[in-house]
């Protein structure tokens, strides 16, 4: 009889807690392989193939594509074993609420013994033998309703709440009918009489506390007092409700003001984290931002003799963006500080003992941080050639989360654009990003003469919790110095 397992989409690292299915790769009725991959899936850092843990028949799939759903829920099920799906009656779904034993995970594939697993695959499954677990039944009758049942909003419960309360307020009057008195009013002071016309209190509901029940002027002003009270919480609650209404037309009326054929795309995915990312940037951190124009053309004419020097088959060219990133580490090993984070909750300033350069790339997914690893213990050709291979991952989609993340500084080239300058958004929790601007010919004063030179506009943009501006602005005379005279990194070589 074959068993049918329920493969939950893993923990794919990092924190993440949901994906959405890209992209289908096998259909119902298929044969699959273990650690044969069975869909795409776009996490908020990168998109992601994940494999089958077991091998067998596909008998279900859950999610469309496009939806998105949750770590832990369930992705698919496969038939383990024998695949004659005559060997269980129709409907019976038991099988399918088990998990995994010990010594079930040995299906067509799988190897011999307990023993066998399907290798390392991703975070939270495929390193062994799956654990045994006791099995789940289950529930029928009153708790399988109960777990349909449409949840409870504020919606729904306030009919139900005013309901409640109109069935509880005869009690309440009746129980003050009953405690009242029907006949004469305990009351001697005519002074105690008109203080409660006033104030429109039914002196018929108040239990005096004066000798044989008397009612004294004390139990009229109590009586006042818990009034304005409840008075007071009423017209809050109704002018609570009243803003929430004008709130709630307001949203409606924003919504109607769209036009025709106006197109709403949802933030999920990168999009969506890029958006949670910069909003948290611009919410947590007082940047602020510096920049300087700089002579580019003496680093433009070494990385021209580097790459003549490597001959027509000597390794990989040196791009400028890799020189940068050498003079990036050099200037942080200068200034710490802005190689840092904020601890908000410990008020502390953490001071980063190595740098793992994030850099900007835009691909058709949106832009993206992949993160060079300890680039300060690299020199220009290993960051080229870390930057082209991370680069050549995020154009193809196939960056893992590990890669996108854990960055100390970012530097952002955004003169691949076209554009000269920018104050770029801090990316979180980070200190600082430098960005560079096109390096195109302009008038220059060089050698006390006007000369056309390669001129470069670069800024740097630091949480102005970690330094001052006398510490950016070091940082950044330093680069600046090092781009127009490149033979200045030889002190720190």
């Amino acid at each position: 009889m074959a068993q049918v397992l329920e493969f939950k989409l893993p923990d794919l690292g990092e924190g993440l807690t949901e994906a959405e299915i890209v992209r289908w790769l096998v259909e119902v009725g298929d044969v699959v392989a273990i650690d044969q991959p069975v869909v795409e899936v776009e996490t908020a850092k990168a998109m992601v193939e994940v494999p089958c843990p077991y091998g067998g028949v596909v008998t279900a799939r859950f999610g469309e594509e496009g939806s998105e759903l949750p770590v832990g829920a369930p992705l698919l099920t496969v038939a383990v074993g024998a695949t004659d799906a005559s060997s269980a009656p129709p409907g019976d779904d038991r099988a399918a609420a088990e998990e995994p034993s010990g010594e079930s995970g040995s299906g067509s594939g799988s190897g011999s013994g307990s023993g066998s697993g399907s290798g390392n695959v991703l975070v939270g499954y495929g390193t062994g033998a799956p654990a045994a677990r006791r099995r789940r039944i289950r529930p029928t009758g009153v708790g399988a309703a109960a777990r349909v049942a449409a949840p409870v909003t504020a919606a729904s419960a306030a009919p139900a709440a005013v309901a409640a309360s109109s069935r509880t307020a005869p009690v309440a009057v009746a129980a003050g009918e009953v405690n009242g008195r029907q006949g004469p009013v305990a009351v001697v002071s005519p002074l105690v009489r008109r203080l409660a016309r006033q104030h429109e209190i039914d002196l018929r509901q108040l239990t005096g506390s004066g000798p044989d029940g008397l009612i004294l002027r004390a139990d009229v002003d109590s009586a006042i007092r818990r009034a304005g009270e409840a008075g007071s919480a009423t017209e809050a609650e109704a002018r609570t409700t009243a803003e929430s209404a004008v709130a709630a037309a307001s949203t409606a009326q924003v919504g109607e003001a769209a036009p025709a054929g106006a197109e709403r795309i949802p933030l999920r995915g990168v999009r969506g984290t890029v958006a949670d990312k910069l909003s948290r940037s611009r919410s947590e951190i007082p940047d602020a931002t510096c920049w300087v124009d700089a002579d580019a053309t003496e680093l433009m004419a070494a990385r021209a003799a580097m790459n003549a020097a490597s001959g027509p088959s000597g390794g990989p060219k040196v791009s400028v963006l890799a020189l940068l990133a050498r003079i990036c580490t050099a200037a942080l090993a200068r200034y710490p500080e802005l190689n840092s984070t904020v601890d908000t909750a410990a008020r502390e300033i953490v001071r980063l003992p190595g740098v793992h350069l994030g850099f900007a790339a835009q691909t058709e997914r949106g832009l993206v941080v992949p993160v060079v690893r300890d680039a300060h213990t690299r020199n220009a050709e290993s960051t080229g050639a870390e930057i082209a291979r991370l680069t050549e991952l995020a154009r193809t989609g196939k960056l893992s989360p590990a890669q996108l993340t854990g960055g100390t500084f970012t530097l952002n080239n955004y003169g691949v654009f076209g554009v000269d300058g920018s104050t770029p958004i801090i990316n979180h929790p980070e200190a600082a990003m430098l960005g560079v601007g096109r390096i195109m010919p302009k008038p220059w004063v060089h050698h006390g003469e006007l000369a056309v030179r390669q001129v470069v506009q670069l800024s740097l943009t630091f949480d102005h919790r970690v330094c001052d501006g006398g510490t950016a602005g070091g940082f950044l005379r330093y680069v600046a110095d090092c781009v127009e005279q490149p033979a200045v990194l030889l002190r720190t070589l």
